[in-house]
């Protein structure tokens, strides 16, 4: 049931009215706006990416933590402070807490606009690519939060797989030894952020957000672990980043890490920036090209899992 009322968080008044209604919602992140695009233009998306969720019917849900507090939909106001303000911390879950006992501010990765999306009683999520496997992790162990938090969160998360600077097969095996579902929308493999395909299989295709709000149901009904549901809509062959360009500078960018010892939670953005410059912005722009058609899918899929 929603939890409109719940003391530690404050959903905006569209969202709020909403939930109450039973009417459609689609949780965004945060952390594209304050951390993954520069200025002005993040502020532009932000409010593109609201747009699109509206024109599908459904109300936005942008989640960020303001001086303590986990906003559920911002305003105007709140929505240019996440864009402009210095110094915003990037909140996993596991920071929810501490930024709540310091009142401090953030924007939300994958794993705490998961947690707190449903928390909330949203049932659906769009983001870009989530995190997974490092490569390289049979020495380091490092994995994302986000699988974690999947694991044990019911929410259905529209994504273009995970970023491509992961290590793609330990993380599906990763997310199926944890039990999460992986549902291709028309595509037989799992997408490759920024590429229309990882070249990994998955079990199961759908053909539609209907399909996807039956699985849902069909996950209620049965019961068991509150795990997510994926739906892996690939960026268009299109838009996708050139897969030669791709694998170059993929391949130059982990050899600089390697060389400059960047390691840890700094090698995720240190990979991506790299490939931003290195492709010329072509990187950003497919990304920004699957963002946007998984905001699109993630609209329909509300609007089917409301049934009106």
């Amino acid at each position: 049931m929603p939890s409109t009322t719940d003391p530690a968080l404050r959903p905006s008044a569209e969202v709020a009215e909403a939930l109450a209604s039973g009417a459609p919602v689609v949780a965004l992140e945060s952390t594209i706006i304050s951390h993954g695009l520069p200025q002005p233009r993040n502020l532009e998306v932000a409010r593109e990416l609201e747009e699109i969720v509206r024109k599908a019917g459904a109300v936005p849900a942008t989640i960020a933590v303001l001086d303590g507090v986990a906003r559920i939909g911002l305003d105007e106001v709140e929505l240019v402070r996440i864009a402009t303000e210095p110094g915003l911390r990037k909140l996993g879950q596991r920071d929810l807490p501490v930024a709540a006992a310091l009142e401090a501010s953030g924007a939300t990765t994958v794993s705490a606009t998961s947690f707190l999306a449903a928390r909330a009683g949203i049932r659906v999520f769009a983001t870009g690519g989530l995190g997974g496997v490092h490569r390289g992790w049979t020495e380091e162990q490092d994995e994302s939060a986000d699988l974690d938090t999947l694991a044990r969160t019911r929410i259905t998360v529209v994504c273009a797989g995970v970023k491509s600077i992961l290590d793609v097969p330990a993380t599906l095996q990763r997310l199926e030894t944890r039990g999460v579902t992986i549902a291709g929308l028309r595509t037989d493999t799992f997408p490759g952020f920024y590429l229309h395909s990882s070249g990994e299989p998955i079990d199961w295709r759908i053909e539609s957000p209907e399909q996807a709000a039956a699985i849902m149901r069909g996950q209620d009904a049965l019961g068991g672990p509150e795990t997510a549901l994926i739906i892996a809509n690939p960026v268009p062959v299109a838009e996708q980043l050139d897969p030669v360009l791709h694998d170059r500078v993929l391949a130059e960018a982990l050899a600089a890490a390697e060389r400059e010892g960047v390691t840890g939670q700094a090698i995720t953005p240190f990979l991506l920036s790299y490939l931003v410059r290195g492709t010329d912005g072509a990187s950003l722009e497919a990304n920004l090209a699957a963002v946007r058609g998984n905001v699109r899918v993630a609209g329909d899929i509300a609007v089917a899992w409301s049934g009106r």
